[in-house]
């Protein structure tokens, strides 16, 4: 009762967070994280330097009303979790009409959108359809005129953003891939374009432009163009090569020193509003500080942090906010000196893996990949409401699945074996009992040589006496190995502990501690894992294997005819299989010699199936829609929730469920969100 009223008071404060008032069933999820992930760029409301944009790599706008404070979502640019929105612009004149670049990372596809309600709905402007967009500004002496940089070259318009015209040369071989772009203070028809290979400027508003790269290291990539705005004249440039000063308007540059070779990928580059003589770099590998307008620079974070973007507060300059990979946002109060994570209400986390304690209700653990130092694990002791990082001694590995053995031990399975949470911090656990078996080797059964060893043996036994005398004194076996492989899925079933590796199935014993090869299994390296009683069912993409006497013994199961994948699995409290994919959700009642479809359950692209056990239900997400569904057993009733978003998995904590996001991290279903029943008929 205890954590239900922690749960309730927190879901209260975030719907107060979000504002989220929201009517039964109806109500979405809500995201409370766990907090950070990848932040992209950070713009204020020119009226209001504390009313803040943020642009991330999924498509997402996030609000911040206090300088960075906290983050609440605003929008999703296109309704797309692939456009990377590294560059917003606020409309000087009305800041409720924004302007975003977005680009794609794995294709040239993006565009330019249009707001005119701040943000909360964006329109596609149709010229730039498609163009991937990778630099963006305005003229600080005419907001209407805004330049745009695209993998084909500079476009502008001068009509804020109604129409937009190329400008550089149509089909050049030397004006196109434009990176970064600069508008002159005072005059907007000087802009200096920084494009994969070397720096470029205009001053008849494209007319004619200029290769200004004396200087300037050949075939430098430049990331960032600044133009001083009380001094025109000077402006920094950084590119793969290191930051370089002019101080003719970009006639010829020198290379600026005190930044090692080490840090020389710029992403940013930013001058104080109020002290023109600082100038702030933010590098793949730290931010750094000028405070003599480029002679001395000093290091202003550590070597892990890399940088996006740098905001510097207008009105003062000791507010400073980085927009960083991984890490989201950090904020610095004293001028970038330190600097803290201020990432509440911002959460774009792949969540990868779930598990619970089973000794602490509501104690809850998740698995993130792709964030380093900044991911790993982090737990929640209130079912969801705080999340807090436990990643001590992983050095940073992706965490694809995650088990409690019986005794609340928790365990994760990387990309390289398999740890166990210690005292607060992680050490390897994946010792094996025997080495594991290469793949030359001899298959073993039950411990005892295989038939293809016993005969062998006997035709050694044939051999003379001036033979037998090489034969030595059997070697003592070796020590124990350790597991080095990946670990996509882990598992716990009547008190044993599974694993899925890409060196097989492993058993472990309670705790996690030793590891012993489950032999016989049909699929070398099984991808999924899961079971019930005395049933064990292991799968890869295209072949499921299922065990009825706790792994001794295996068969292989056909795939239902229709599905082409396999995506997750799940064995419920009666013995009945389930599988799911792109093609939808299918069981079987008897080990898999048939299948069905499960009655107004009809969904596909199943990402996730669950046996909740408390509940006598099966848990079911998908992508392609936002809605979670639950088969109560023996009856096979069916309910449904909308959640709002499309989710990877679902799991029960208490009397709420949670959900996996595709990229936003954790969602939490509101405890008023009743479930809605499916026709019967």
């Amino acid at each position: 009762m205890k954590l239900q009223k922690t749960i309730r008071n927190g879901l209260a404060w975030a719907g107060v967070l979000f504002g989220a008032a929201m009517p039964l069933v109806a109500a979405k999820w809500l995201p409370l994280g766990p907090y950070g992930g990848d932040a992209r760029s950070i713009v204020a409301d020119p009226h209001d330097s504390q009313h803040l944009f943020m642009g991330t790599l999924t498509g997402w706008i996030y609000e911040s009303a206090d300088g960075g404070g906290t983050w609440k979502r605003l929008s999703q640019v296109g309704k797309r979790d692939d456009l990377v929105l590294d560059h917003i612009l606020v409309d000087p004149l009305d800041s409720k009409h924004m302007t975003i670049g977005a680009w794609v990372i794995d294709r040239p596809d993006g565009g330019l959108f249009e707001s005119h309600d701040g943000g909360a709905s964006w329109d596609v402007q149709a010229e730039m359809r498609g163009q991937s967009v990778r630099a963006l500004a305005s003229a600080p002496s005419d907001p209407k005129i805004m330049v745009a940089g695209t993998l084909k070259g500079v476009y502008r318009t001068q009509d804020a953003g109604v129409h937009w015209q190329l400008i550089s040369p149509e089909g050049s071989i030397e004006i196109h891939e434009v990176e970064s772009i600069a508008i002159d203070p005072v005059d907007p028809k000087i802009i200096y374009a920084g494009t994969w290979h070397l720096p470029w400027k205009t001053v008849d508003g494209g007319v004619t432009w200029t290769n200004i790269k004396q200087g300037i290291i050949d075939d430098s990539d430049v990331f960032s163009i600044i133009v001083d705005p009380h001094a025109p004249q000077t402006v920094y440039a950084s590119a793969c090569s290191g930051i370089y000063k002019s101080t003719d308007a970009g006639a010829k540059f020198a290379k600026v020193q005190g930044i090692p070779a080490t840090a020389r990928r710029t992403r940013k580059l930013a001058q104080d509003p109020l002290h023109p003589e600082t100038v702030f770099a933010g590098t793949t590998q730290g931010l750094y500080r000028t405070v003599t307008s480029g002679t001395n620079w000093s290091r202003l974070t550590g070597p892990e942090v890399i940088i996006n973007d740098v905001y510097i507060d207008p009105k003062n300059s000791n507010h400073v906010l980085l927009a960083t990979d991984r890490g989201g946002v950090l904020a610095s109060q004293d001028g970038g000196v330190s600097f803290q994570s201020s990432n509440t209400g911002f959460s774009a986390r792949q969540v990868t893996s779930f598990a619970s304690d089973p000794q602490k209700a509501g104690t809850i653990y998740v698995g993130v990949v792709n964030d380093k130092d900044s991911g790993g694990v982090f737990m929640s002791a209130d079912g969801g409401m705080v999340w807090k990082q436990e990643s001590n001694a992983l050095n940073g590995r992706d965490v694809f699945s995650l088990a409690t053995a019986n005794d609340g031990t928790l365990l994760a399975g990387t990309e390289h074996g398999i740890f166990r949470l210690d005292a607060g911090a992680w050490a390897q656990s994946g010792t094996l009992s025997v080495p594991l078996p290469t793949k030359d080797s001899a298959p073993t059964v039950a411990g005892k040589a295989a038939p293809a060893v016993r005969q062998n043996k006997a035709k050694a036994q044939k051999i003379g006496p001036a033979r037998k005398v090489a034969v030595k004194a059997k070697a003592p076996p070796p020590p124990p190995a350790t597991l080095d492989a990946t670990v996509y899925a882990l598992a716990t079933v009547e008190g044993a502990i599974y694993a899925g590796t890409s060196r097989g199935l492993l058993k472990g014993n309670e705790d996690g501690r030793m590891w012993t090869a489950v032999m016989g299994a049909p699929i070398p390296e099984p991808r999924l894992v899961a079971g019930q009683k005395s049933i064990v069912m292991v799968a890869d993409l295209r072949h499921i294997a299922v065990s009825a006497d706790k792994a001794v013994s295996w068969n292989a199961v056909a795939l239902p005819e229709t599905l082409t994948q396999v995506a997750t699995i799940a064995v419920d409290e009666m013995g009945s299989l389930w599988v799911g994919g792109r093609e939808g959700l299918f069981y079987s009642t008897d080990n898999g010699m048939s299948w069905k479809t499960q009655r107004n359950l009809y969904t596909t692209q199943v990402t996730g199936i669950y046996f909740d056990a408390a509940g006598h239900r099966i848990l079911v997400s998908s992508n392609g829609n936002t809605l979670t569904f639950a088969a109560h057993l023996p009856d096979y009733k069916v309910s449904f929730w909308d959640s709002g978003w499309e989710l990877r998995f679902v799991r029960p904590v208490g009397d709420h469920l949670v959900g996996a996001t595709l990229y936003d991290g954790i969602v939490v279903q509101p405890v008023m969100a009743e479930p809605k029943v499916a026709d019967s008929k």
